[in-house]
């Protein structure tokens, strides 16, 4: 707005959501906001969190950055979904697909009609072959999706997996290009305003003092202005997601390197494997209460794939979310307002989530009740309903084999979530949401991955014929299977297209 003078927005730590939010900012609100952030090179980043969601390419596309370029920079894999092995017991596989099953054409959702016939005794494939994204991730192959409601290339989404200790940089010279300050030092002193309790600065250890309007926290797991300075509380949700730690090593590429995300299960948790262009990285997350540092090292240590390249690494964390985000003049975005494990690759979708709604929001002044509530109730639900989606891999689990499956199998869990598995194991009715990340065909892959059937359908998929229905299905299987084998394999498609960058 023309006269109006920017507001001084200060950050407080950088990586990744420290620079993703820097950079949005700078680009999206040009002449709105002046942007200082404050980052020490003393205090170590995570840099684990190396896989996405879809929504990524539209936060990549709105700073103005061309996809092969990020994708070259940060040695960035695609990702076509979440492939899940031995969750509902030992021995199983499914993908979790950012994509339809089906056409996405029909009357009702697809597996509806699939139930059907799997109820009538139907000798029907795995629901997963309608998916065209499962069959291009089991196959190893990849393309991009066409604007074509009449292909099958129209049905599928993608994200990256990229390596987190490049993308927090490549962020820092964009922010910085468009006019964002950075200052080299560590927080030793928040100053609040004495009436209103709201920050009206921080000092740094060598005693700069750093004024502001609007403080964003990206701080971490420290919270270090949220939750320290105006003692925002924690809700902590450790005993509906025991996981508490992780054990991170990278390893060289041995095996095919995939468009997907791993989530293999492990005696006390889980283990992911990610391959990117020069490296594959690999993680056991484990509930401490169920097993050792050691042992799950050693565990790591063993299961991964190719040559170490580098010693296991131990990160602590709490899964829950501060009661609020947005408290006075701080805004909490990233670990510093809460985190969920890494299951579904939602850190990196928070950070951006809260970021938007930022923007959207981005107070006129740094008392804005209306705008505050707002973006706290947006966050809240995108935390609940992720919690939700979360809770489901583990309770939906017929696992005895370990004293961490018998708890999760056997625990008590959200009442919201209790309903969604009811509706769904009754009828195949997935709860529709207008906010929130996971739509239908995710819980579905989940439900039916993990052997949660329903046990009737949508009435109106008894509209078709039972013959043409089933002849309808069989075509839509060759025509998957045929179009799969025409696409490039996915290393291949990335030589071509997005070859890492050297001066990476």
């Amino acid at each position: 707005m023309a006269g109006v003078k920017p507001v001084r927005v200060v950050i407080v730590g950088g990586g990744t959501s420290g620079w993703m939010t820097a950079a949005a900012l700078a680009r999206l609100l040009p002449g709105r906001v002046s942007i200082h952030l404050i980052e020490s090179e003393a205090i170590g980043v995570i840099g684990v969190g190396e896989a996405t969601l879809p929504h990524i390419r539209g936060f990549v596309e709105k700073l103005g950055i061309r996809e092969a370029d990020f994708m070259a920079w940060t040695r960035g894999t695609f990702k076509l979904g979440i492939e899940f092995r031995d969750w509902g017991k030992i021995g199983d596989s499914y993908v979790h697909p950012f994509g339809t099953f089906g056409r996405g054409k029909g009357e009702v959702d697809f597996h509806h009609y699939w139930t059907r016939l799997r109820l009538a005794g139907t000798d029907v494939p795995p629901l997963e072959q309608f998916s065209y994204g499962c069959m291009l991730a089991r196959a190893n192959r990849f393309d991009l999706p066409l604007d074509d409601p009449d292909h099958l290339a129209s049905t599928y989404g993608y994200a990256y997996q990229f390596d987190a200790l490049l993308f927090a940089p490549y962020l820092r010279t964009i922010a910085e290009g468009l006019g964002a300050q950075r200052t080299e030092g560590k927080v030793v002193e928040v100053l609040r305003d004495a009436e209103r309790g709201t920050i009206s600065a921080v000092r740094l250890d060598d005693g700069a003092l750093i004024e502001g309007d609007l403080f964003i926290d990206c701080s971490g797991f420290r919270s270090l202005l949220l939750g320290e300075a105006l003692e925002e509380p924690f809700e902590d949700w450790n005993h509906w997601l025991p996981a508490d730690r992780a054990v991170a090593m990278p390893c060289r590429t041995a095996t095919a390197v995939t468009p997907y995300t791993s989530a293999i299960a492990m005696p006390a948790g889980w283990r992911w494997r990610i391959p990117l262009q020069h490296r594959t990285g690999n993680g056991y997350v484990y509930a401490s209460a169920f097993t050792s540092d050691d042992d799950a090292a050693r565990a790591l240590t063993h299961a991964v794939e190719g040559a170490p390249l580098a010693d296991p690494r131990v990160l602590r964390f709490r899964a829950g979310r501060r009661r609020r985000s947005w408290v006075k003049n701080c805004v909490a975005i990233g670990l510093a307002s809460g985190f969920l494990e890494p299951l579904e690759s939602t850190s990196i979708y928070l950070v951006q989530q809260a970021i938007t709604a930022l923007i959207e929001l981005f107070p006129e002044t740094a008392d804005a009740p209306v705008e505050r509530d707002e973006f706290n109730r947006l966050i809240d639900l995108e935390y609940d309903r992720i919690r939700d989606f979360l809770i489901l891999h583990y309770h939906a689990t017929t696992r005895t084999d370990t004293d961490f499956w018998n708890y999760v199998r056997t625990m008590t869990i959200p009442d919201s979530l209790s309903e969604k598995i009811e509706l769904f194991r009754r009828a195949g009715r997935v709860v529709k949401y207008r906010e929130g990340v996971f739509l239908d065909a995710s819980w579905i892959a989940v439900y039916v991955g993990q052997g949660i059937l329903p046990e009737g359908y949508d009435p109106r998929a008894d509209a078709p014929d039972s013959g043409a229905l089933i002849q309808g299905m069989q075509a839509l299987h060759r025509e998957i299977t045929a179009t799969v084998e025409r696409v490039p394999e996915h290393l291949r498609y990335i030589d071509r297209y997005c070859a890492m960058a050297a001066a990476a």
